[in-house]
C-alpha cells in the first residue's frame, strides 16, 4: 500500500491538521500551497494520492485536476478534492474534472484518513 500523500492546500490550519492526521498514521506527507506550479509538484513528488483544494491562488483545483487527467502519467492518480462549497454543482464539477472522491470542509479527521486509505487501496 502506498504511503506518500501530496496535499495541495493554501490554508495553514488545514495543512497542519491533515499533515498531522496522516503523519501519525504513517503517511509521508508533502505539501504545496499554490495552483501556479501544482502540476510540477505532483510530478516531482510522485505521490500515491493527492489531496487537492478547489480554491487555490493562481489556478483552481478543477483546472489542475483537468490538466492532471490529460497527462497519461497522472490520469489514474487518486485525487481527493476538498472544498468549502458543497453544492451539487461543485460536486458535479469535481466529478467532470476527474476527482476520485470529493469532501466538503469542515470534515472530521477520521473522514480524511479513511478517504485516503480507500483511494490508495482501490
Amino acid at each position: 500500500m502506498g504511503k506518500r500523500v501530496l496535499l495541495i492546500e493554501d490554508e495553514p490550519n488545514i495543512i497542519e491538521a491533515i499533515s498531522f492526521i496522516l503523519s501519525r498514521d504513517g503517511w509521508e506527507v508533502s505539501t504545496h500551497s499554490n495552483g501556479h506550479d501544482a502540476l510540477d509538484a505532483v510530478r516531482r513528488r510522485a505521490p500515491d494520492v493527492v489531496i487537492l483544494d478547489v480554491m487555490l491562488p493562481g489556478k483552481s483545483g478543477y483546472d489542475i485536476l483537468t490538466e492532471m487527467r490529460a497527462d497519461s502519467d497522472m490520469q489514474d492518480l487518486p485525487v481527493l478534492m476538498l472544498t468549502a462549497r458543497g453544492q451539487v454543482k461543485d460536486r458535479e464539477m469535481a466529478q467532470r474534472a476527474g476527482a476520485s472522491q470529493f469532501m466538503t470542509k469542515p470534515f472530521s479527521n477520521a473522514e480524511v484518513l479513511e478517504a485516503v486509505k480507500q483511494l490508495v487501496s482501490a
